[in-house]
């Protein structure tokens, strides 16, 4: 039996890839490549909200979306740890990002324009994220399996957070009420597109099932965010803005029109709303931040150097 053979045999009888293990270098990339835009991704989803902190309507309202901001940022280190045991190298993997080389999540292009899109987030960026992510806790590479249980947890009070927000504007006034509608009007169609590609067009979907990276194909976990939100959105008395959204008896499930996957590669390749904002905003904290770095590292090298001439002393 082959190497390759026997990492599958181990992949198909569910025992987890932990670092050191042999592996098949596709598969090494293809984890480094989904990490490492799952991490970019986190990073960069702080900026929309991070953005209404200081504009949150209440003193409850900016202390939890603080708490979600600083979540998010504890997401993308934890990601960016558990691409570094595949052997990438951070700096390397953030260079990429502020280049334009790697991506991340095409939803996070988008404008927040009212405080009802921080609620449209929660509600519906955070469930397609969790849609995504739950199934990962059971990825076949260990360290990122272990990583998404903390993240699961907490992308959950977040969903919960943004209905709430969701909830209690579609209840107040006629004003709030057509506030909560317009954030759902331009956060439906995003969120859908969160999911990937058709799987007819994804090349990497086949082979990620195959591996156990993915549990779910692109199109399975759309279907099942569709069903899981409908009937979020008719509890909150708002309108899907989806003329074809309907219940099929027949096969248990809403059927829904079709995503404009001309605007989807559009932004994916850098032409979205927010693109050269969110990589402008990232490369400025990335610089201003540079002094932090260079200090921690100078006290670091300062520790070791104290501790090999306290060592050199003992041993004379």
């Amino acid at each position: 039996m082959t190497q390759e053979q026997k990492f599958q045999a181990k992949i198909d009888e569910e025992i987890r890839i932990e670092p050191k293990d042999w592996m098949p270098e596709a598969y090494r990339k293809t984890l480094i490549r989904q990490i490492s835009q799952h991490a970019h991704s986190e990073i960069v989803g702080m900026l929309p909200e991070g953005n209404w902190i200081t504009r949150a309507p209440s003193l409850r309202r900016k202390v939890a979306l603080l708490a979600k901001v600083q979540d998010e940022a504890g997401h993308g280190l934890y990601l960016y740890s558990a691409a570094e045991t595949l052997g990438a190298e951070r700096d390397d993997m953030i260079e990429d990002l502020h280049s334009g080389k790697a991506k991340y999540s095409s939803i996070f292009n988008y404008p927040t324009l009212t405080w009802a899109d921080i609620g449209a987030i929660g509600w519906l960026v955070d469930g397609a994220a969790i849609m995504n992510q739950v199934p990962l806790c059971r990825c076949s590479y260990g360290p990122y399996a272990r990583a998404m249980v903390r993240v699961c947890k907490e992308e959950s009070f977040h969903q919960r957070q943004g209905y709430e927000i969701m909830l209690t504007l579609a209840k107040g006034t006629e004003e709030q009420k057509a506030m909560a509608q317009d954030a759902l009007n331009r956060w439906w169609w995003p969120s859908l597109m969160m999911f990937g590609p058709n799987d007819k067009d994804s090349k990497h979907t086949q082979q990620s099932m195959d591996w156990k990276i993915k549990r779910f194909t692109n199109d399975e976990l759309r279907q099942r965010f569709v069903d899981m939100t409908v009937p979020q959105a008719e509890y909150l008395g708002l309108t899907v803005p989806d003329p074809d959204i309907k219940w099929n008896e027949e096969e248990g499930h809403y059927d829904f029109g079709k995503i404009n996957w001309e605007e989807f590669w559009n932004v994916v390749k850098g032409n979205g709303p927010c693109n050269k904002q969110r990589i402008r905003a990232r490369k400025k904290a990335y610089d201003d931040g540079a002094w932090v770095r260079e200090a921690a590292m100078a006290y670091a090298e300062k520790r070791r150097k104290r501790s090999e001439a306290e060592a050199g002393i003992k041993v004379a």
